[in-house]
């Protein structure tokens, strides 16, 4: 398949060109064309376009989202070596069973292909807004290739935005569905910032955490993508359908099956590996030591994306998970701005963290030296203080003059005290520790 223009895109996978004269396809009525084999292939050759506005590659993509459960290696395997054309005629038609498949297996592989129908679901598709974007697109994130044999089969899309252009600057910001309200208030802030920077915020639309990025990118004005464990026509959890329409309008809604297709709590688990290799990183803003963001994170590791977590209360146990991530060397964040320190390009720093600068920081560190050797209380003679001070009496009695032109002290008698302004500076110091 080529990309719009005639040319396919540097890196396309070879699977989807145009389908050469061997490639073999499913047999009529499910809308991909069988090989001789099977019967006479329509006139209108390889690799055309049906009036779906889909060539073979297409539907039997679009075939084997209804057919292979998302992140199957073994699948991503038989469509390297066979193609998925070639696959998808397997799989419907039985006449070649695929290697090292068991009966079960078998069985439960031909039951799926003979209901599936892609056209149907491509058009079901337009109806609801909804394309589909498979590998060598120009709209393919390339990114996703490095999920190797666990890559989608396809995408799909439902939103106006360019899936590729998104992804190219995108943060993935995921966590606890049960979070406290200081995880939710960490996601929204993270979000928000992000948001003001130009960057993405992927999620997958859940409760919680994610629910919270969306909410607080969509509230900057930002953009957002939800990726969904079900099809992008039916927005899961239901209570939720309202945020996710919206993320639609604004951003773009994207998953793997097709539509009309349920969650299951394994489809949760997969789904997270396309948050991670779709983005530049991954945060983990609230986690337990068993959540599903945890996923995630360790599959942004293994993908070499950036790993990041937000620390929490060290007593709650939605926090435990991080704080465990963070030990095994993932990096610490706690705004948007460190987060595009990493994820960012060269010179996107955070801005230095210190505490507030006191009028005695200012002063030369001699002169510092001699105003610590005086008594918090009292007065003190020259020779008193040069000897606490450590340095001579002359050097003592040249740095309290200037200290008295600045203020911190004052001349009693024979001896020199602080002055008001100088306890209050002193306080102030000690409550800035």
């Amino acid at each position: 398949m080529t990309a719009p223009g005639g040319t396919a895109p540097p890196g396309a996978d070879d699977a989807c060109t145009a389908a050469g004269a061997s490639a073999a396809a499913l047999p009529a009525g499910t809308g991909v064309r069988a090989t001789a084999a099977d019967g006479p292939a329509p006139a209108d050759g390889p690799g055309s376009r049906g009036p779906d506005g889909g060539d073979d590659e297409r539907l039997a993509r679009a075939f084997l989202s209804r057919v292979v459960e998302p992140g199957d290696e073994t699948a991503g395997r038989w469509v390297r070596e066979l193609g998925a054309v070639e696959l998808a005629r397997r799989l419907r038609t039985g006449t070649h069973r695929l290697p090292g498949v068991s009966d079960k297996r078998w069985a439960g592989l031909r039951a799926r292909a003979a209901r599936a129908d892609p056209r149907r679901d491509l058009a079901a598709a337009r109806e609801a807004g909804v394309r589909f974007v498979c590998p060598g697109d120009t709209e393919w994130p390339a990114q996703l290739d490095d999920l190797g044999d666990a890559r989608p089969t396809g995408l799909w899309v439902r939103g106006r935005p360019h899936l590729r252009m998104w992804a190219l600057r995108s943060v993935a910001l995921v966590g606890a569905r049960a979070c406290t309200e200081y995880g939710a208030h960490m996601a929204t802030t993270l979000a928000a910032g992000l948001a003001e920077r130009g960057w993405v915020v992927v999620s997958g639309g859940a409760y919680g955490i994610d629910g919270a990025a969306h909410r607080g990118t969509l509230a900057g004005s930002g953009a957002t993508v939800a990726v969904l464990a079900c099809g992008v026509d039916r927005p899961y959890p239901r209570g939720h359908t309202e945020l996710i329409d919206r993320v639609a309008r604004q951003g773009l809604v994207i998953g793997e099956l097709p539509p009309g297709d349920h969650p299951t709590p394994s489809r949760f688990l997969v789904r997270n590996r396309v948050i991670a290799a779709l983005t530049r990183g991954t945060v983990v803003v609230e986690a337990a030591h068993r959540s599903g963001s945890l996923v995630t994170a360790r599959a942004a590791q293994r993908l070499g994306r950036h790993t990041m977590g937000v620390p929490g209360p060290a007593t709650s146990a939605l926090s435990a998970g991080v704080h465990h991530l963070l030990r095994e060397g993932a990096e610490l964040v706690t705004d948007a701005a460190e987060i595009v320190e990493l994820v960012g390009a060269i010179g996107e720093l955070a801005p230095d963290r210190r505490g507030p600068v006191l009028p005695r920081d200012l002063l030369d560190p001699d002169a510092r030296q001699v105003l610590a050797a005086l008594p918090g209380h009292g007065t003190a003679p020259a020779d008193a203080v040069a000897r606490e001070a450590r340095t001579t009496e002359d050097d003592a009695i040249a740095r309290l003059y200037e200290l008295r032109a600045l203020g911190y002290v004052e001349r009693q008698g024979g001896g020199w005290r602080l002055t008001r302004q100088a306890v209050i500076s002193a306080r102030a110091d000690r409550t800035g520790c």
